[in-house]
């Protein structure tokens, strides 16, 4: 009997293998870690002074309306965009484009083309939800829903895509079903919303489990996809597609060269660094910049005066050393800006 039984497991595991294997063949996707930084191609170096302007003017109101950094050196008609959040990368790329090609830039021209560029990235992330909808042959997502999934092209986790990470778990979730007669539909979108919590976890209080859990249950979701989402990376799994959704997100994250620890802690750093900074009452923005070494703190400036501005920064910088473990050390600057609006008719 004992003889039977260690054969019998020894099959189990050589036909799991198999499995697995013929899966993960099936589906062979490719991963590029997000960078934190993207350069931007000039027509020439005397665009440089133009992008900084008077007394810096152009230059701090593009990184204060877009939450990046503008590094100018001496790398030739290049300009590098630095921000750990992706999202923002990519508008200031943006904006930065428009603003070379039309040739007028100044403080009042720069902010419309961020509020325009603002319009045609939300159309991005709908056409990215769109596409990935399109690839899975997946037709009934509310197009709200729709909106949620393509955030996830601009989020990373570990250095991992979450947009990518989330269609290679719904491919792989879906063979492995097929292997194993479960319920393919269950096990893709499954699979494809694991982390759609992901996708709002910085508006949102609560862990991503939680809030996927309400994203699927707000749009009506199947009973078993809702109940797969809210138990996911736990053990207390009670269905066979749970099971084969957590095997799938395995593999996907466990492959060498997915992800990245450092870049998480990374992004956890700043992401912290930035939250203590809002939690005043007085700041209105904070832009955590140079690799996390400074955060740029906007205040408004009829709740707190000069004097105020230099205590604040003292408060803020004692909160972080208290709060936080980091290298070296953090610069924090306040800035309080007056504006005065008036009209001649």
């Amino acid at each position: 009997m004992r003889k039977l039984e260690e054969e019998s497991k020894e099959e189990m595991a050589r036909k799991a293998n198999t499995i697995l294997a013929s899966v993960i063949e099936r589906c062979a996707s490719t991963y590029t870690s997000e960078n934190t930084t993207l350069t931007v191609a000039l027509p020439s170096d005397e665009m440089k002074g133009r992008i900084i302007g008077k007394e810096g003017r152009n230059i701090k109101t593009i990184e204060k309306l877009t939450g990046t950094e503008l590094i100018i050196d001496e790398t030739p008609e290049a300009i590098t965009i630095s921000s750990f959040n992706p999202l923002r990368r990519h508008l200031a790329k943006k904006v930065l484009e428009k603003l070379i090609a039309d040739g007028r830039i100044h403080p009042g021209r720069v902010e419309e083309v961020v509020e325009r560029s603002k319009e045609e990235l939300a159309g991005e992330v709908r056409k990215a939800g769109e596409d990935v909808l399109n690839e899975l042959g997946i037709t009934d997502f509310d197009p709200k829903l729709t909106l949620i999934l393509g955030r996830l092209k601009f989020r990373t986790s570990f250095g991992q895509n979450q947009l990518e990470h989330a269609v290679e778990v719904a491919h792989f979730a879906k063979l492995l079903a097929m292997e194993l007669k479960a319920n393919q539909t269950i096990a893709l979108q499954a699979g494809l919303l694991h982390d759609i919590g992901k996708a709002l976890d910085r508006e949102v209080e609560g862990t991503h489990m939680e809030i996927g859990a309400d994203i699927a249950k707000r749009f009506k979701l199947l009973p078993e996809v809702i109940a797969i989402i809210e138990g996911a990376h736990s053990d207390n799994t009670k269905s066979l597609e749970a099971v084969i959704v957590n095997t799938a997100d395995a593999i996907s994250s466990s492959r060498p060269g997915a992800r990245r620890d450092t870049y998480e802690n990374y992004i956890k750093r700043v992401t912290d660094l930035e939250a203590i900074a809002t939690s005043f009452s007085e700041v209105s923005q904070a832009y955590a910049i140079s690799a996390g070494h400074e955060i740029r703190i906007f205040v408004t400036p009829e709740k707190i005066d000069d004097l105020g501005a230099e205590k604040l920064a003292r408060d803020i910088a004692k909160k972080v050393e208290e709060a936080l473990v980091y290298p070296g050390e953090i610069k924090v600057t306040v800035i309080r800006e007056k504006r005065a609006i008036e009209y001649a008719r």
